[in-house]
């Protein structure tokens, strides 16, 4: 039986995920199975620089004025320019290092 953060990791390798997407290709419901998934991601990146991988983030996007947010984990809940809620989150995969 793999462990959650094996599997996240798995998911990334083959294919982009959002936090959304990984919570439900992980079975995990709940309130804090979003903030699980983040939280686990800021381990995973800690984790993949010792295998000589790299975390990569395509970062969140305004849907409404295109606004683009920096390259973080975490999901943000409104658009500093616009003031919209709706918000693209972003996108995580994982590749060998270069």
């Amino acid at each position: 039986m793999m462990t959650r953060r094996a599997r996240i990791i798995k998911l990334l390798e083959e294919r982009d995920y959002a936090p959304s997407e990984l919570t439900l290709a992980l079975g995990l419901r709940g309130r804090g199975a979003k903030k699980t998934v983040l939280e686990d991601l800021h381990t995973i990146q800690r984790t993949l620089k010792r295998e000589g991988k790299v975390l990569l983030v395509k970062p969140a996007e305004c849907r409404k004025c295109g606004f683009v947010f920096k390259p973080e984990i975490k999901v943000p809940s409104r658009c500093p320019r616009c003031r919209s809620e709706w918000i693209d989150e972003p996108r995580f995969r994982i590749k060998p290092k270069l």
